[in-house]
């Protein structure tokens, strides 16, 4: 019987087409190359091979994209046909839940196949991209944890291990830990573009913002090459940084660049664009009419059905560029969804989101704070990160500003600046705060 590189059994190989599905996972580990292309080189030569068909699998239904989501069900339906072994059909069983919209459940079948199987990086990354999609910020830090005693430095793939649990780490507030470990799988693996991204995100929870630019420039040419599927991402991170300093100026020219210059029609880079977009709006930066391409690429995933957090920077998308009819539409989308858990996400959440980001558009500020209030304790219950759900404690802090709800501006303003007293942005809702707040007492 044949083994991976980390000396899990599989069924349906041979060595020719075992090295492809080796290359295949490694590509997936640290985010570059093409894993699908390796993954179908593998099932060529095999066609028996269970864990590249389930590989391709995880790979289309975590992509959060309606035709990827129908490709990885037509994908497991093949996967059933096959002979499979204990642990290939305990991942098949995760997935059964994952491209039924049911993440939880598919993640908690993840926790217990990782205690039997935790040398099973395939499983315990799927999983760790579950509890991210899912916002379970414990889970991605003790799913890692719970497995990582059975690593070891000489077991291929440690470096992966060591940046997820970073990143879970960092997510959980736990950041001096989180930065040891991610420059600790850098230094292992300088590609892990994961592991740099949560170096990134501690130094952003931080407000950090030079340190930030300092290891983003420091480390660019590892991230930023064209086959690495994370490079968007990291670049949109950078902006971030730049717009905590308050350089809107260098931020729109990231967007312009990197960011949106390829013009990805991937709904992960779309997320960002859209979150970069709204940031510059929001920082009174004359963005043009850079909505209306955007929107427009939104058009084939912006389903109401898949995931409800991309239907959000949607929505931002549809707003900016004045496409209401579309929006609406979407939001009779997102009310009409029953059944699996992503319904469950845009009743709860992403519609009084999308709600109180649409009123703050259209000038009705004390609708959005009344929506934007209660949406800005989502974590453990809707996608992102801490950094990526900043987002809207920014336009709860605006909008409440501008509504003349002088008392909760104030406040908002002043923990934002507890958080990140060097930050420009936060200066100057604290300054605004103040002086709104004389100028109405001296009325």
């Amino acid at each position: 019987m044949l083994s991976d590189q980390q000396g899990n059994s599989v069924t349906g190989a041979n060595p020719e087409a075992l090295d492809y599905y080796n290359q295949a996972v490694t590509a997936f580990n640290i985010y570059r190359g093409d894993p699908i292309a390796l993954a179908d080189q593998a099932i060529s030569l095999a066609p028996n091979f269970a864990m590249a068909h389930i590989l391709k699998a995880y790979l289309f239904a975590l992509a959060t994209e309606p035709e990827s989501a129908w490709d990885a069900s037509v994908i497991l339906a093949t996967i059933k046909n096959l002979n499979l072994n204990e642990r290939e059909r305990s991942n098949a069983t995760a997935l059964e839940h994952l491209t039924k919209g049911e993440w939880t459940l598919a993640a908690v079948r993840l926790d217990h196949h990782s205690m039997s199987w935790p040398l099973d990086l395939v499983a315990l990354q799927c999983g760790h991209l579950m509890d991210f999609y899912r916002a379970n910020a414990r889970d991605m830090r003790d799913r890692i944890a719970r497995a990582l005693p059975s690593w070891s430095h000489q077991t291929p793939g440690h470096s992966t291990v060591l940046g997820m649990y970073a990143f879970g780490l960092e997510e959980s507030g736990d950041y001096a830990r989180a930065e040891d470990f991610g420059r600790r799988a850098v230094a292992e693996e300088p590609m892990d573009c994961w592991a740099h991204h949560a170096v990134a995100h501690v130094m952003e929870m931080q407000g950090r913002a030079e340190d930030g630019i300092g290891w983003m420039i420091a480390r660019e040419p590892l991230w930023s090459g064209d086959d690495n599927f994370f490079q968007v991402h990291n670049w949109w991170h950078r902006a971030l940084f730049h717009l905590d300093l308050g350089q809107t100026d260098k931020a729109l020219s990231l967007y312009d660049g990197p960011v949106r210059e390829g013009r990805s029609e991937v709904a992960l880079d779309l997320v960002d664009a859209s979150a970069l977009l709204w940031r510059l709006s929001l920082a009174d930066c004359d963005v043009g009419d850079r909505w209306v391409e955007l929107a427009d690429s939104w058009d084939r995933h912006a389903d109401g059905k898949t995931y409800p957090f991309n239907d959000w920077h949607a929505a931002m998308a549809l707003l900016g560029a004045g496409r209401e009819g579309d929006l609406d539409h979407l939001c009779t989308t997102l009310e009409q969804g029953t059944g699996a858990e992503t319904a469950i996400w845009a009743h709860k959440t992403g519609l009084p989101l999308i709600e109180g980001f649409a009123a703050f558009w259209h000038g009705d500020y004390t609708k959005a704070v009344e929506k934007l209030h209660a949406g800005r304790f989502i974590a453990n219950g809707f996608g992102g990160s801490h950094a990526q759900r900043d987002i809207i404690d920014w336009t709860l802090v605006e909008a409440a500003l501008r509504s003349g709800n002088h008392a909760l501006g104030r406040s908002l303003a002043e923990e934002r600046l507890s958080l990140k007293p060097h930050s420009p942005v936060n200066k100057r809702f604290v300054r605004r705060s103040k002086t709104e707040v004389s100028v109405h007492a001296a009325a």
